[in-house]
């Protein structure tokens, strides 16, 4: 089984998995208040994450999706999948592996690893708080495993694992714009991750931790279509390539409230040494 079948194989058993375990009884928030999954498991844009907790479930009920994520640019693809669960709209916990053909930049090669996420809501509710300023916060943390350093350690990386710390905000704005709801998220996280840990963990350059700011925003076309941006810095701690932030634009179609596809154009600089690295995002999400 190639490597890509091994991770569409994460996504199948994943949800499976999820729709066995939670209740019937969950889903009663709105529509794409959960978000789509990112790149890194957690509820939320394409690079983003949000302060929203993914799935559907209330405070009463537990929720969460399931994602399968392809992200193809000149040199590189990504095979992202993974799954997340939501307890009583407080508390998530997810599970991405990501899976990166290097092969043009020496033949055969693929970086692998997994990620595992939790989110913990500190304050507020993005939905129904519209009488309030304040944006919904939560404080989250990726912990990323490299399943093989040679290639990061050859580059200068100095760790193969490490934690990422962020609080994220945000805010919707129900006929915020003509009419129509709008999704704020501002992220402050704490990072020494290189190409979102793909090479490892910070470098000859600089080995401690970054802040690094992200933002996305999103605005709902129709009841089931949102248009929308990602921007997210990220730090330059290897001498052998040069890092730089990543964007991307998004369309998010929810032709189904448990079913979602998102497409976008991401822009992801440059990547070992390969500039420009420009490409198409498909992801597709089962959520409950």
């Amino acid at each position: 089984m190639t490597a890509m079948n091994n991770t569409r194989s994460v996504f199948i058993f994943a949800f499976l998995g999820l729709a066995t375990a939670l209740p019937a009884a969950a889903g009663d928030r709105l529509l794409a208040t959960g978000g789509a999954q990112m790149v890194e498991g957690a509820g939320g844009s394409g690079i983003v994450p949000w302060a929203l907790i993914a799935g559907y479930g209330t405070n009463r009920q537990v929720g969460g999706s399931a994602f399968y994520t392809r992200v193809n640019t000149d040199d590189f693809d990504l095979d992202v999948a993974g799954v997340a669960v939501g307890l009583y709209d407080r508390v998530e916990l997810s599970f991405a592996r990501q899976k990166f053909d290097a092969g043009s930049v020496v033949p055969g090669l693929e970086l692998k690893t997994d990620t595992f996420g939790a989110k913990v809501k500190l304050y507020g509710d993005a939905v129904y708080a519209q009488d309030t300023p304040w944006p919904q916060l939560a404080l989250g943390i990726f912990h990323k495993r490299n399943k093989d350093m040679t290639i990061p350690t050859a580059v200068g990386a100095k760790k193969g694992s490490d934690t990422d710390f962020y609080v994220a905000a945000t805010k919707i704005w129900l006929a915020g714009l003509a009419g129509r709801n709008v999704v704020g998220t501002f992220v402050g996280r704490a990072t020494r991750a290189n190409q979102f840990g793909l090479l490892g963990f910070g470098g000859d350059r600089k080995s401690g931790y970054s802040f690094q700011p992200e933002i996305s925003a999103a605005v709902l076309l129709t009841d089931n279509l949102a248009l929308g941006a990602d921007y997210r810095w990220k730090p330059d701690n290897l001498s052998a390539f040069k890092e730089e932030d990543a964007s991307d634009v998004f369309l998010a179609w929810f032709p189904h409230r448990n079913f979602a596809i998102t497409a976008a154009w991401a822009r992801l600089g440059s990547i070992a040494g390969k500039p420009k690295q420009d490409g198409a995002y498909i992801s597709v999400q089962l959520t409950l």
